[in-house]
């Protein structure tokens, strides 16, 4: 697909907001190609929907609830989360047959079918979660409910499967980003914090990103 003039939505939390960078990848991706994107990301915000209201009220802005704000004619939507729902959600990851926002799985398939309905001819790509430098397999923390302490690869694992589900496609940066920040060097050079690339991190979340969507 040529990109310039293309239409895309990106929908996401703190990462496609731009946290910790001063150019992000959608501002990379729309001066390399031309594309026309727009930003939808809110920084602590999840996929599925929290059981118990969060501390800060806009945490609880779950993706599927935003797709209506989103401009309408779009060519391509791009939704880059489910670290938040592994780091401070409370939502149970659930079953591949849930169809409601409560549980991760229907989190997952209520905003595909969303993002479906109003954008029935448009393209949908997903981005999977980096890996963080903060723990990946808890065994419990003063964010969580008990009962769900899920790894964080679970949640890739279902952005995979639900994804797979519908033939979408997926951009996996937790397999090939090559962003390891437990390695100390890769930390110092993409991921200070651990959690949010800096520009060279964007760099290449942009140009993973844009191979996948060039192939579209």
């Amino acid at each position: 697909m040529d990109l310039r003039g293309k239409k895309i939505n990106f929908l996401g939390d703190s990462i496609t907001q731009g946290h910790g960078t001063d150019y992000r990848f959608d501002q990379m991706i729309a001066d390399e190609t031309g594309a026309i994107c727009r930003n939808y990301g809110i920084g602590g915000t999840r996929i599925a929907r929290n059981r118990k209201p969060s501390d800060e009220p806009i945490f609880d802005r779950y993706f599927e609830s935003r797709v209506d704000e989103m401009d309408p004619d779009a060519d391509i939507i791009v939704v880059f989360g489910g670290t938040n729902d592994f780091g401070h959600g409370d939502a149970q990851p659930g079953m591949m047959s849930d169809r409601t926002p409560d549980t991760f799985y229907g989190g997952m398939h209520c905003l595909i079918n969303h993002l479906i309905e109003r954008y029935p001819t448009s393209e949908i790509v997903f981005i999977t979660p980096f890996h963080r430098l903060f723990e990946e397999n808890p065994a419990g923390d003063g964010f969580k409910q008990p009962g769900t302490y899920a790894p964080l690869k679970l949640y890739v694992d279902i952005i995979r499967e639900v994804c797979e589900y519908y033939s979408i496609p997926v951009v996996d940066l937790w397999k090939n980003s090559g962003i390891q920040p437990a390695v100390p060097k890769i930390r110092e050079l993409y991921m200070p914090d651990g959690l949010h690339p800096n520009r060279a991190g964007h760099e290449i979340i942009a140009s993973r990103l844009t191979g996948v969507l060039k192939s579209l």
